[in-house]
């Protein structure tokens, strides 16, 4: 017993002599002439901002593409467009504070520099005419696109594809082939931050020309119709004709908001989904 009390005692005055040397600079004692205890990493440090995200929008001078690019600025986000014409003749001050480039999807090389600093891509590039043109518009550019958009680094690619009619679809053959191809490639490509969006019938005003078009006036009525008809759309062949139309601007709502959210689930979002996001509010 007296060994163990003797062994109790020598450890303590190790601990205690140990305890001195390593926190000396912490006494506090007025009879003590050590420096005064600092703690460096603990100073404010000048850290810079940190960096914007930049979003780059393929098609952003076409009617979805537009409001994404609005969208975007709103959201305080440092916006480019790439298109075939490159800037918009849209009079609009917000189109002021994008960035327009002017390029061909089929030349990777001639739009290669509009993906510097791009942190997300959104893709709103489609078209219609003949099967083959439809295939190569919807889903070849879309690929080239995706495939850039991955060897540069871009975090994340939401690409604006289309919900499913089905007999439409036979009749528009290459249309949906080409989308479903790009969504493909997107998915394989993009696994943990691609996200399609698959639309019906996109309403509100639409340029064309001097022309405004506005298609709200059919497509409103009929989202809150056919909202509420949700069990129709599960009918065979003919379902599909019942899926709710929705506003342009619940499209780049939720495309802005696919394109930057982290945890914004990657996948495929059809337009009930796309319906339910736009009405929530954006963190």
């Amino acid at each position: 017993m007296s060994r163990l009390i003797q062994a109790r005692s020598s450890l303590s005055r190790y601990w205690s002599v140990a305890s001195s040397r390593n926190v000396r600079f912490l006494s506090t004692e007025s009879n003590k002439t050590d420096e005064p205890f600092k703690v460096e990493e603990a100073e404010t440090v000048n850290m810079p901002p940190p960096p914007t995200e930049k979003l780059l929008v393929l098609g952003g001078n076409g009617f979805v593409g537009s409001h994404i690019c609005k969208e975007a600025l709103d959201r305080g986000l440092t916006v480019a467009s790439l298109s075939r014409t490159g800037r918009s003749s849209i009079q609009d001050s917000w189109a002021n504070s994008v960035i327009w480039h002017q390029g061909n999807l089929f030349s990777t090389d001639s739009w290669k520099d509009a993906l510097k600093g791009v942190t997300s891509v959104i893709s709103c590039v489609g078209g219609f005419g003949s099967n083959s043109h439809m295939y190569k518009i919807n889903g070849t550019a879309n690929i080239n696109a995706i495939r850039a958009a991955s060897e540069e680094g871009v975090k994340r690619f939401v690409y604006i594809s289309a919900a499913d009619f089905g007999i439409a679809n036979y009749v528009l053959q290459g249309y949906y082939e080409g989308k479903r191809a790009a969504e493909t490639e997107l998915l394989t490509r993009y696994p943990y931050g691609g996200i399609i969006l698959r639309p019906g019938f996109i309403y509100g005003t639409r340029r064309v020309g001097s022309m405004k078009l506005p298609l709200g006036v059919i497509g409103s009525p009929l989202e809150m119709i056919l909202q509420r008809a949700k069990p129709l759309s599960q009918i065979p062949l003919v379902g599909p004709l019942f899926t709710p139309p929705v506003n342009v601007t619940a499209v780049a709502k939720v495309a802005v908001r696919a394109a930057t959210d982290p945890v914004f689930p990657p996948g495929v979002i059809d337009v009930h989904g796309i319906l339910r996001y736009s009405q929530q509010r954006s963190v």
